[in-house]
């Protein structure tokens, strides 16, 4: 199954970046090595939908299931049949933006900074008709394109494909820095076409002819055993290819605030913790993981293979891979190997784009098990 995929092939999995993503040629390289024609792939935590989009790329039928939201919305927008095309997706942005309809606009200091008025009042058009109706593949495609063009980074020329002022990249600026950052460095917020970087992101990622594939994408907690079972209904996953939330890292849910804030959420930051993993203690933690393992062991094929990436942030005293080990005793599974995979930043995964954000190199762990 193992082959080489064009630029083109692979552009959609950067539809919109997510924090703490794995790097496409994990799962790939996973699945074309153990894979065969008709197993089920399934993502229990799938994050931004990776695992899935490898899946696609092989011809897998894949399952995802995830917590967040934005994970799911990102991951569906990976997954829209072959038959959406750019033209499709900037018909019906054009169509949205076309009708006036009355949304809320948000206001106060860092909207105003963030955004020209006017992008925002297009950019809250479309989440108002997005949030009304996100059926169609073809609004899952813009909704996706959407959310990956909310923040970013300005260009060395001064030019810009996000709708926003200077932001990082992958994580949503924090309101009160990000008015003090602006002010102290006169940046403003750009004046760009909506439609137009709508246009140029769907040719960039819907140009290919992806092969359509069979998948389920749903929200839920994985350590409910009921979540499992709906997504999965009757089918069995024979290969689980996966990355457990980072050990200690608690900001998954504010550090993605603004493309919440589109999928529904509040216009404020939320800094609870969301539904996640427990943090409280390396031995809460493992807990939470082992509950997810046999869960996932209950609805998985009998001759099924778990391969997780595992990291955790550098201000956790603890061995990764005792919580690995730990991870998985008392569960069905039975540990085969853990590898080095490099750091969690190899590559400029995290736009250090304000200048006080630098993070550390964080060692991440492959774990290999196999379902007794």
């Amino acid at each position: 199954m193992k082959r080489r995929f064009s630029s083109e092939e692979i552009a959609l999995n950067a539809v919109c970046p997510y924090f703490t993503m794995f790097p496409l040629r994990f799962p790939l390289s996973v699945l074309s090595r153990v894979a065969e024609s008709g197993d089920v792939v399934f993502d229990p935590f799938c994050g931004r939908g990776t695992t899935n989009y490898a899946a696609r790329l092989l011809r897998l039928p894949s399952i995802a299931l995830d917590s967040s939201r934005l994970a799911t919305a990102t991951t569906e927008a990976k997954l829209v049949s072959a038959r959406v095309s750019p033209d499709h997706i900037v018909q019906e942005a054009r169509r949205i933006l076309g009708h006036k309809r009355k949304c809320d606009v948000p206001r106060g200091q860092f909207w105003s900074m963030a955004y020209k008025r006017e992008v925002l009042t297009e950019i809250c058009l479309l989440r108002k008709s997005l949030l009304d109706d996100c059926r169609s593949q073809t609004r899952k495609a813009l909704r996706g394109i959407v959310l990956g063009a909310l923040h970013g980074p300005f260009m060395k020329d001064g030019t810009t494909s996000y709708f926003s002022n200077q932001a990082p990249r992958t994580f949503a600026p924090k309101p009160r820095y990000a008015v003090a950052f602006w002010r102290r460095t006169g940046y403003r917020a750009p004046s760009v076409s909506v439609l137009d970087i709508i246009t140029r992101r769907a040719v960039r990622y819907y140009s290919a002819r992806l092969p359509t594939v069979d998948h389920v994408v749903r929200r839920g907690d994985s350590r409910h055993l009921s979540a499992l079972r709906i997504v999965c209904g009757e089918r069995k996953p024979r290969i689980i290819v996966t990355s457990p939330p980072y050990y200690g890292l608690r900001t998954y849910v504010p550090d993605q605030w603004l493309r919440d804030w589109f999928l529904g959420g509040p216009e404020r930051v939320d800094y609870s913790y969301g539904v996640q993993l427990s943090h409280r203690s390396t031995t809460a933690f493992v807990k939470d993981l082992q509950t997810v393992w046999r869960n996932v062991a209950t609805i998985s094929h009998k001759r099924a293979r778990l391969i997780f990436r595992f990291g955790a942030i550098n201000d956790r005293l603890l061995d990764p891979a005792d919580v690995i080990k730990a991870s998985l005793e008392d569960t069905p599974w039975r540990l085969v190997t853990i590898s080095n995979a490099g750091t969690a930043y190899g590559g400029r995964r995290q736009a250090d784009s304000f200048d006080s954000y630098r993070s550390k190199p964080v060692t991440e762990l492959d774990a290999w098990a196999i379902r007794q």
